[in-house]
């Protein structure tokens, strides 16, 4: 099994460069098979979600051709209505295809979406979808999900949650359903963003993109379009909690500050900042940090919540920091069940962190950490770890970094321009 050697510890300071957005490029990628037009993609992440993302277009009957470093030319010339279990067990995106074809061939069976195993994650909304323009989703006996569509129409729906995924179904099916749609309560994350502008170039006319109200003029044949994904403001949130774990100075460049102002009201409560230029931040902590507290002198808490609040996949990013940081805080996890359980492992390393519950941890810095055996529980968990052992003492292990490669691009390359002392075995 493939895994991380760390030897923690040291400083690290360099200038590293943000990757495309991997939530981006998944959406846009589905988002492809709604015209027959060949669909150019940029600054593509090369990770293994967009690899079965691939795969899953492919196997539904698009061509699929690298011209360059992250750059994809896409093409459809068939379209399927199954979607291979395997591949749809490997990412929770794969519940994106259902709008492509349901809009091409009326019908779609898909097995129930996989990805990180963060608690439950319902597709009550993905049928609220799929049912206000015109399907009839059911769970047959085998437990796959299975849409028929009977009228393509415009609709006016409400989401009774603001899910990103359910917005994105939600938005490919009205952009190909001739007439004016509405979406209430919609997800405004920069990925929901980067698609609407997409859908846009392919003949759609989308307003409120970045709001939680979107009209949609649809058409009935959308065309094929040369498409930019933005930064990866995950990853730029990712090396701004390493930065101040392991002290130091490092540049992130390509990123794209527009969508790094909630995180900075996060981070500032473990008395991090950055300075930016037009498509860079430097973040410089060479200090020693305190927590900031509350009016009134209260213990200050990070929370999560849907955009633009704090993204709940950088909880456990700002988990780490906060064991560097002089000071207790309240880490509050809202949205997921399961993604604080991985700070048992934080806890082994030397950290004092109480887990009051599933959904919060009081963590008190700054102590010292020292390298362990890990194992990745997901992505962002792994990428948490994969921190706190760069700024532990001694040498760290951290084992099944499938999870975590999953969604970092080049990540052993990245941090050793940083001057970190990591392996890849």
């Amino acid at each position: 099994m493939d895994r991380y050697l760390i030897k923690g510890g040291k400083r690290l300071y360099g200038t590293v460069e943000a990757g495309g957005n991997k939530n981006s490029a998944l959406p846009c990628i589905a988002a492809s098979m709604l015209t027959d037009e060949p669909v150019v993609l940029h600054r593509v992440p090369e990770i293994e979600d967009v690899s079965v993302m691939f795969q899953l277009v492919r196997c539904l009957g698009s061509a699929v051709e690298r011209i360059g470093p992250g750059s994809w030319r896409i093409c459809r010339s068939t379209v399927g209505t199954y979607i291979e279990k395997h591949l749809a067990d490997a990412i929770r995106a794969s519940i994106l295809l259902a709008a492509p074809v349901l809009a091409l061939e009326k019908y779609v069976e898909l097995p129930p979406p996989g990805g990180d195993v963060i608690g439950h994650r319902r597709l009550d909304t993905h049928f609220l979808v799929f049912e206000a323009f015109g399907g009839n989703a059911q769970i047959l006996d085998s437990g796959n999900i299975a849409v028929e569509m009977k009228n393509h129409l415009p609709s006016d729906v409400f989401l009774d949650e603001a899910s990103v995924t359910a917005t994105e179904n939600a938005l490919m099916l009205a952009a190909s359903a001739e007439g004016r749609s509405v979406i209430r309560n919609a997800a405004a994350e920069p990925h929901v963003q980067d698609l609407c502008m997409m859908l846009t170039e392919m003949g759609a006319d989308i307003s409120g993109i970045g709001s939680n109200l979107l009209i949609v003029d649809g058409c009935k044949k959308l065309r094929g379009c040369e498409f930019t994904l933005g930064a990866d403001y995950m990853e730029v949130g990712s090396f701004i909690g390493l930065t101040a774990s392991t002290g130091g100075t490092v540049t992130v460049s390509g990123t794209d500050r527009t969508h790094l102002r909630i995180l900075r009201q996060g981070f500032r409560k473990l008395e991090i900042d950055w300075t930016e230029s037009e498509s860079s931040i430097t973040v410089t902590c060479e200090n020693p940090r305190s927590t900031v507290p509350g009016i009134g002198g209260h213990i200050p808490k990070i929370d999560d919540a849907p955009w633009p609040g704090f993204p709940s996949d950088l909880l456990s990013i700002a988990a780490v920091a906060a064991t560097q940081t002089e000071g207790t805080v309240l880490i509050h996890e809202k949205m997921f069940e399961s993604r604080l359980f991985f700070m048992d492992t934080l806890i082994r390393m030397g950290a004092r962190i109480i887990l009051c519950d599933p959904h919060r941890a009081v963590v008190s810095g700054p102590c010292r950490l020292h390298g362990q055996v890990m194992t990745s529980p997901d992505v962002r968990a792994g990428m948490a770890l994969v921190i706190a052992a760069l700024a532990a003492e001694g040498e760290s292990e951290i084992q099944n970094i499938y999870q975590i490669e999953r969604g970092y691009e080049s990540l052993c390359e990245k941090l050793r321009q940083l001057e970190a002392d990591i392996e890849r075995i």
